[in-house]
């Protein structure tokens, strides 16, 4: 039964990550195509000289950043506030979102932009995909921490009001360093969401607003190209390592 399993095991994890290792192999050929010449760097030599990739790869780390900070902050509050209050509902609301298609996402936030476009005057840019981004990714960040809380017994936090401290005390100087290993492991989450995201983001993002997944999908339709295969390299690598880390800070 355990040499079945392994090899179960061993067949799950190839058919998971052998695309990734061959992504990540075929990155460093010299040829254009899937037939290896020799080990060459010139297609990240090529990722790096393209303005474009560049620009929609500061865009990308500019609303990532912008998202998780925002979503963090705000899920944490919200998710505490569940578990002083308890609400099934409002707490089944949260689920909705995630289970929701990405084009339904998308469109309505879309159609609620340019509502409100029509009184604000403005136009689709950095700040709507910023926008976005948190109201997909706020319920992430309020899961993990609230299933943070749930491991906290409420006596720790009387047990310092008790002692004098008054509930912004008790809050920030008692549950917040307990809930620190579950806000970094949420932020990392929402990062990663965010960073990665296409469909929402082609629906809300201005002419000048680009992301990194986005010049990657045009790029992939126009032909496969072997920088496209650099790029994913990368942000496989880095990803898969933020990955990590959240579940071991998550852990600890």
């Amino acid at each position: 039964m355990r040499r079945w399993l392994a090899v179960y095991a061993v067949a799950f994890f190839a058919f998971l990550h052998l695309p990734l290792v061959t992504l990540a192999l075929f990155s460093f050929n010299s040829s254009r195509f899937t037939v290896w010449e020799h080990f060459s760097l010139v297609w990240y030599r090529a990722m790096f000289r393209d303005p474009q990739l560049l620009d929609a790869l500061w865009n990308s780390v500019v609303i990532a950043l912008l998202a998780t900070a925002i979503s963090t902050v705000a899920g944490t509050l919200c998710a505490y506030g569940l578990w002083k209050r308890k609400s099934p509902l409002l707490t089944g609301t949260l689920y909705l979102s995630l289970v929701t298609p990405e084009i339904v996402t998308g469109v309505s936030l879309l159609a609620l932009f340019q509502w409100s476009f029509r009184w604000l005057h403005w136009h689709l840019g950095l700040y709507t995909v910023v926008l976005a981004h948190v109201a997909f990714s706020i319920a992430y960040v309020v899961i993990v921490v609230s299933a943070r809380l749930r491991s906290i017994a409420p006596s720790l936090e009387e047990a310092a009001m008790d002692l004098g401290a008054n509930e912004w005390q008790a809050f920030f100087h008692v549950m917040l360093p307990a809930l620190l290993p579950g806000i970094i492991a949420a932020a990392l989450l929402a990062l990663t969401v965010s960073f990665d995201d296409y469909v929402i983001t082609s629906m809300v993002a201005g002419v000048n607003s680009e992301t990194l997944p986005m010049v990657i999908y045009a790029m992939a339709r126009r032909g496969a190209s072997p920088v496209i295969n650099a790029i994913s390299a990368l942000v496989t690598v880095f990803f898969g390592g933020l990955i990590l880390i959240s579940q071991k800070v998550r852990e600890s």
